[in-house]
């Protein structure tokens, strides 16, 4: 998902300039890096709950946990593209 992420946009991803909440360029940014945090968080907390499973506790319902969030994190991607400023020419 990071590495369909990544290509979708033009990458290493870098901001000059001040911050301006009201410049789409800028509000993508956020977005892409609230999508990156979201995904790192995902990939760390769910690869922990599963090696705590295996090790310790079977836990009946990790896998609907971790299929919901992946769902969530797939919708949250799919926003990020959406709404991606028109290119500039």
């Amino acid at each position: 998902m990071i590495t369909a992420a990544a290509s979708l946009c033009s990458m290493p991803i870098r901001w000059y300039g001040p911050a301006n909440p009201d410049d789409p360029r800028y509000r993508h940014f956020e977005r892409i890096v609230n999508l990156t945090l979201h995904a790192a968080l995902f990939a760390a907390v769910n690869s922990g709950l599963w090696v705590v499973e295996e090790l310790r506790h079977p836990w009946e319902h990790l896998n609907w946990l971790t299929l919901g969030w992946l769902a969530l994190l797939l919708v949250h991607g799919g926003v990020v593209v959406a709404l991606r400023p028109a290119k500039e020419s």
